[in-house]
């Protein structure tokens, strides 16, 4: 992971590093995890938890969740996965499960949500809101902890693997070694190296071609807004079709002019999306 080179101004509130520990992790002892609230005062609000992408951290979400948190009227809660941001880096030399995904989702998350005493009562009104990587955990969340979120938003997600997906991250080690990837990514981790092949070697490994959360798909009882870009090269519209055909609640929103991150090519549609959606669930709530 790398350390930010400046001063995030965008994300207001409080920020620090937790420390949770996991019994994969027993050996190397706690991990930090580096985190940033959005409207801590507002206690009696839902939280919305924001789970970045492969390559994301903290710093590299930008201001669109403090944006998004401003529209729902709700708290929220950043966080740099470990070996990204400002959280404990991965080891050099451990390559990332091909279920890292279910770890995230079924013990680091909760972990931080202990840690930082996030209660059960606040879990059951609390939005997990991810995009990419970020998104399936949402998705592997949602089906682990079904009763434990008002509800879920996955923003380009992986359900399997894509011949596309592995072609662009192919591009993508080809930019990091030999364009300015590594340069720009520099900014927003502590070990750029760590982030970079923690995610890319296990995207590109042959074992991961055959990673599917398909069928965890089924076990998702809450609601669910899957949004998908037409111009996403890193998935197609296969990936959210496939959810909506197992986890039959699910509403679509599928954006024109849009690559693999909406919250940057298409911010507006991307909030009214996520706004009316959420909305409607609370209105419902209400009575």
């Amino acid at each position: 992971m790398n350390r930010m080179s400046e001063p995030l101004t965008t994300l207001r509130d409080d920020a620090g590093s937790a420390s949770i520990e996991l019994p994969a992790t027993a050996e190397r002892g706690p991990l930090d995890i580096e985190y940033r609230w959005l409207h801590a005062h507002r206690q009696d609000a839902p939280l919305a938890v924001f789970l970045h992408e492969g390559l994301g951290s903290v710093a590299m979400w930008k201001d669109w969740p403090q944006t998004l948190c401003d529209k729902l009227g709700m708290r929220g809660l950043v966080y740099s996965r470990p070996g990204y941001g400002r959280s404990t880096p991965r080891p050099h030399d451990v390559m990332l499960p091909v279920d890292f995904m279910s770890v995230q989702a079924s013990d680091v998350l909760p972990a931080l949500l202990d840690a930082l005493e996030v209660s059960p009562a606040e879990r059951k009104r609390m939005w997990v809101i991810g995009h990419s990587d970020g998104a399936s955990i949402t998705l592997l969340y949602a089906a682990a902890f079904p009763d434990s979120l008002a509800g879920a938003v996955a923003i380009a997600p992986h359900v399997f693997v894509e011949d596309i997906s592995v072609d662009s991250i192919a591009e993508a080690k080809i930019a990091y070694e030999q364009g300015d990837l590594r340069s720009k990514l520099a900014r927003h981790h502590a070990d750029v190296d760590s982030a970079f092949y923690g995610w890319n070697d296990v995207w590109l490994s042959a074992a991961f071609r055959s990673w599917s959360i398909v069928d965890e798909l089924t076990r998702i009882r809450c609601p669910l807004l899957a949004v998908q870009g037409y111009d996403d090269h890193y998935g197609t519209m296969v990936q959210i079709d496939t959810i909506a055909r197992q986890a039959p609640q699910a509403q679509l929103s599928k954006l024109d002019n849009c690559g693999h991150s909406p919250h940057r090519d298409a911010p507006q549609a991307l909030d009214a999306a996520i706004v009316e959606f959420i909305a409607k669930y609370t209105n419902d709530a209400r009575g």
